[in-house]
């Protein structure tokens, strides 16, 4: 028979085939023969007997193709656990609703997630385990159970004894930070500005401010800071998210920094740093405002205009730039954060290189010295040091030279990139994506700008 007929697996050895390579009417065998050479073949298990009768009754009707004999059962995979909360955690449902004609509606501010003492934040759902498959060869194919997940305990949280549950520790905010932590913060609140009377804040918690925050003024929180009025040139750090009722009027001082989103109606002059998204209901204008993921101007007005944006994936805005052809800088495509520190290493690299040149020089003329057999006791001590210094230093220009390495390849992966503007763009702007730029010389409307080929190109916004 193994002249006519030839057993072949699939890679997976989930399914068997048989193909005639000779096409001789002669031939004939019996439903059991052809069995017991596929279990010469190493085929066991899920044999087809009906269809190795057909085969045996009529073997010319199988000539010219390939026949599964066998089927095998596929490994199934246990689901992974999660945490289920109590609460939605998800801030993607609290971004602002645009509505007919495009205006967007800030009314609708989030809802504090408050707790009370002992109740329920979170419980874990456990992993299900996985079910073993069986191979055409009889072999078990070994399903994966699901991945546990496990609570990332931050401040004033307990679990019960059978880690299954989390319960408030406090009242007060629940609130997730840096590395998906879950806290439950208490929350600040000022009725009225941040000015004099109440000085710089330095809180754990959320802070919730019910009017300005002046000049010169700090908040710093660990929760999300919220600001019913205007924000002028102050600095307001959190690790959280940070919502600005009205606008911001840095007059170019101060800094917005959040660890997760900041949302406003306007910032003017600004200077604002958002882990993830930034997202302004009105207009951006002269100010340098950079965020992880995304930046969104798209309310009724929706203008960015002169300054520079910076977005690890999108910007999107009604209108870019103006009449007068302000220059405006659009990048997408690389975190900001990197961008910066892209540069840092190169200044970094280039001192320690010169570094580097001084202790090999020095070290130069010592071996001299030693070569002579003039090195004197404090001269051998410097020696020694010196190599030490070099060591050290070249191992440090090899982690910056490969962590630079890692950084330019990343400005090379710009394929999900975009700056789409979702009515008009005026000339003067530079739209910068990884690592190559167009200048905007003309207007034009309703643009998507991508990354293709080695090129910035200019696609219609749908």
């Amino acid at each position: 028979m193994q002249k006519y007929v030839v057993v072949q697996q699939s890679p997976d050895k989930l399914t068997a085939f048989v193909q005639f390579n000779v096409a001789d009417e002669t031939f004939s065998c019996t439903s059991s023969q052809l069995e017991d050479y596929l279990k010469s073949h190493g085929v066991k298990h899920g044999v087809l007997r009906t269809v190795l009768d057909d085969i045996a009754a009529m073997p010319s009707r199988y000539y010219y193709k390939q026949t599964v004999v066998a089927e095998g059962e596929a490994a199934a995979n246990g689901k992974d656990g999660y945490i289920r909360f109590s609460y939605d955690m998800d801030e993607e449902g609290y971004r602002p609703v645009e509505l007919e004609g495009g205006k967007v509606d800030f009314k609708e501010v989030t809802q504090l997630k408050n707790v009370k003492r002992g109740q329920l934040i979170a419980e874990k759902v456990g992993a299900t385990p996985g079910k073993d498959g069986v191979a055409v060869t009889g072999e078990p194919i070994a399903g994966r159970n699901g991945k546990e997940a496990y609570f990332k305990l931050g401040k004033n949280v307990v679990l019960n004894p059978e880690q299954t549950a989390l319960y408030a520790a406090l009242d007060g905010l629940v609130s997730m930070t840096d590395k998906s932590k879950i806290n439950v913060f208490p929350v600040y609140e000022v009725n009225g500005d941040v000015d004099y009377k109440i000085g710089n804040i330095d809180f754990v918690g959320t802070v919730v401010v019910r009017g300005n925050v002046l000049a010169g003024f700090k908040i710093k929180a660990s929760g999300d800071i919220r600001v019913v009025g205007g924000v002028e040139g102050a600095v307001l750090e959190t690790d959280g998210s940070v919502e600005i009722t009205g606008g911001v009027l840095a007059s170019g001082k101060g800094l917005i920094k959040a660890g997760k989103n900041v949302k406003c109606s306007f910032i003017q002059e600004g200077n604002v740093i958002a882990a993830e998204d930034v997202l302004v209901s009105q207009s951006i204008m002269h100010s340098q405002v950079r965020a992880g993921r995304s930046v969104q101007c798209t309310g009724a007005k929706g203008l960015v205009v002169g300054g520079s944006i910076q977005a690890g994936e999108r910007v999107v805005a009604r209108t870019i730039g103006n009449t007068m052809s302000t220059a405006t800088v659009i990048e997408v495509g690389v975190r900001p954060e990197l961008r910066s520190e892209l540069l840092e290493r190169r200044t970094q690299l280039r001192a320690l290189n010169d570094s580097l040149d001084k202790t090999e020089k020095a070290l130069a003329l010592l071996d001299q010295l030693a070569a002579a057999g003039t090195l004197s006791s404090d001269k051998l001590a410097m020696r020694i040091k010196l190599t030490s210094t070099k060591r050290a230093a070249l191992e440090e220009i090899a982690d910056n030279r490969d962590r630079l390495l890692e950084i330019e390849r990343s400005l090379e992966d710009t394929d999900s990139a975009k700056v789409d503007v979702v009515n008009v763009i005026y000339g003067g702007t530079k739209i910068v994506i990884g690592r190559n730029t167009r200048f905007v010389k003309d207007a034009a409307q309703r643009i998507s700008f991508r990354y293709s080929e080695g090129d910035v190109i200019m696609a219609p916004y749908m």
